[in-house]
């Protein structure tokens, strides 16, 4: 359930951001780690607190297609249309940068990935801090390099905290996040769209707008946030098996004395229980994809915190609609 928007707050994160500051930023998909998108030491610092690498891009949140031209040039059509059709919303376009936009942001590259978030807290405080320069914000999501996402203010909270014991100078809780994984990036830079990162944007639903194919992207795209082979881990080793193998690798790591926690449909977890393998934590799985999604960090999490040895997480089917989780668990577990 979202809040509603507490200008105050908004208006003392507009204040921050504009200082320099760095805040935490709900949006549908996850919380971001927002600095001033024109102000290098702001964004530097973001990569310094998340331990991200600096050659790793960043996306630049910004008010509405309104913006687009103040960050990037040389926009195709397809960019527009893509806007028109999903911004305010969990689409993150790749498209050549302006001058304006620095390498710091771009992990030295000359593409910029843009996104316009739709979560109501979000939107405020970007409409609040554009000003007629079209100011944007870097908001990769706010935990540490590689860990799992934070769809949930306490999730910041307990990874990087606001100072002085922590590392943040506010958090704007906006309630749990939407959709709970990362925006679907699309690269419009070169010739033919391709998708770099699936989310809850399916491919169907972008080529019915473009009225043409889009591939995956391939190994020549920019580099952009999210594709790294490791990424979205618990701390805690993490194993996603399909069901036919999952009783058996349940049994075999008990047998070895292993505490386990599970995330299975109903049926894995009855299963578990005939056979009398123990579990210290089992979290029934959604059956829906945006359910599933939605849930999936915080899931996870829970998952990480239960003092287990090992998790283990059916996989999800192999269908265009479980894509996007379906990236993130595997990432999750490499």
């Amino acid at each position: 359930m979202t809040p509603p928007v507490d200008e105050a707050a908004i208006r003392k994160a507009v204040k921050i951001l504009g200082s320099g500051g760095l805040v935490a930023i709900p949006t549908e998909t996850v919380y971001g780690l927002a600095a001033d998108a024109d102000n290098r030491s702001a964004v530097e610092a973001t990569f310094r607190v998340k331990g991200r690498p600096t050659n790793h891009p960043l996306i630049v949140h910004i008010c509405g297609p309104e913006a687009i031209d103040a960050w990037a040039e040389n926009v195709p059509p397809e960019a527009r249309m893509l806007a028109r059709a999903f911004w305010p919303g969990p689409l993150t376009m790749v498209l050549k940068k302006k001058p304006r936009c620095g390498f710091f942001v771009t992990g030295g590259q000359d593409t910029v990935a843009l996104r316009c978030p739709s979560h109501p807290w979000a939107h405020a405080l970007l409409k609040a801090f554009a000003g007629p320069n079209f100011r944007g914000l870097t908001a990769p999501s706010c935990n540490t390099f590689g860990r799992i996402s934070p769809s949930r203010a306490e999730h910041v909270v307990e990874d990087l905290g606001v100072k002085p014991e922590g590392k943040l100078d506010f958090i704007l809780d906006g309630g749990p996040c939407e959709f709970g994984i990362e925006s679907t990036m699309i690269n419009l830079s070169g010739g033919t769209p391709s998708i770099l990162r699936h989310g809850v944007i399916t491919r169907e639903a972008i080529e019915a707008v473009l009225g043409t194919a889009v591939p995956d992207a391939g190994g020549d795209a920019p580099r952009a946030s999210g594709r790294l082979k490791s990424h979205y881990a618990p701390k805690t080793k993490l194993e996603v098996l399909p069901r036919d193998h999952f009783l058996e690798r349940a049994q075999e790591l008990s047998s070895k004395g292993m505490r386990i926690s599970v995330m299975a449909e109903r049926l894995l977890l009855d299963a578990l229980s005939a056979a009398g393998i123990p579990t210290v934590m089992a979290i029934e799985a959604p059956m829906h994809a945006l359910e599933y999604g939605a849930a999936l960090y915080e899931n996870l999490h829970q998952l990480d915190h239960s003092a287990a040895d090992r998790l283990l997480a059916q996989a999800v089917p192999n269908t265009a609609d479980w894509a996007a989780v379906a990236d993130r668990l595997g990432r999750a577990s490499a």
